[in-house]
């Protein structure tokens, strides 16, 4: 196919899995789905990938990182023992940025480019990659969580990436880098209540049948009960990618990779969605 949304997915990025040697046995079933959903989405032939952070948080506007390379140290604030300092190096599409921005402005939302040689990126926007993409070979553009923003603009900017990748011509993969329930406790190895696993087992089966307009239903409800992860914001983005997606290229489909898996209360799982004909 020609440029256009590819895929849309949600990955995991519990700090725990960004050491590998030293990450628990509880999330090495994640770390592993996450490694064979990367085979899959760079076996696609991607561009590049828009992947919208839960932990870069922006009061007001969408911003669009615009480097060349990114480069830095990574490293969680709020768990500088678990990420002390992780360094990357990886490419970037400024001319696609730049495209995604003018989109952002021309749907009136408040936007602006991200250029700042002394941004770093956040552990959720770097923990997926790690394993997505081993070498560090993808293009990556990186967008914000909005508090601002409601559910339904989330669902628009992930159509908006659509529309972008279309006018650029870039086989585009967007990821949500966040969990789904998320009332989080002190405890890393302790499970969601019975009751919000039973909401993420139900949003992960929509994505795996590729209902799109199920879940854009849906998703103020689930994303309320479930206490899903920056209030159901950075889902949003992943299923208004698989709306845009749906409507430029049919019906969809959803694989799971690797395990329904828990972090300190919240859930997560590793889901990718196609078009049928990928």
């Amino acid at each position: 196919m020609s440029g256009g949304l590819i895929a849309s997915a949600v990955a995991t990025h519990s700090p725990r899995m960004a050491i590998e040697e030293t990450a628990p046995d509880f999330v090495r079933g994640l770390i592993a789905g996450s490694r064979e959903m990367g085979e899959a989405v760079r076996g696609l032939d991607p561009d590049l990938i828009v992947l919208q952070s839960a932990h870069w948080v922006s009061t007001f506007n969408w911003y669009v990182t615009a480097h060349a390379v990114h480069e830095g140290v990574c490293m969680a604030e709020e768990a500088p023992d678990l990420i002390p300092g992780i360094p990357y190096r990886r490419p970037g599409d400024p001319e696609f940025a730049g495209a995604l921005a003018d989109a952002l402005e021309d749907a009136g939302l408040p936007c602006g480019i991200n250029q700042s040689p002394h941004y770093h990126w956040d552990y959720a926007s770097l923990v997926p990659l790690l394993y997505l993409d081993p070498e560090s070979t993808l293009p990556v553009v990186t967008l914000p969580t909005v508090t601002c923003a409601e559910l339904d603009e989330n669902i628009a900017v992930g159509r908006l990436v659509g529309d972008a990748a279309a006018a650029t011509g870039r086989r585009c993969v967007f990821i949500s880098s966040c969990a789904l329930s998320h009332k989080v406790v002190r405890g890393p190895e302790l499970w969601p209540s019975e009751e919000m696993q039973a909401l993420d087992h139900r949003v992960v089966d929509l994505m795996r049948a590729g209902k799109a307009g199920e879940l854009v239903a849906w998703a103020a409800e689930y994303s309320a009960a479930a206490v899903a992860e920056m209030g159901g914001r950075t889902i949003c983005g992943m299923i208004g990618a698989m709306d845009a997606m749906d409507k430029a290229s049919g019906p969809l489909e959803g694989r799971q990779y690797g395990p329904y898996g828990q972090s300190s209360g919240s859930g997560n799982a590793n889901v990718c969605v196609t078009p049928k004909a990928a």
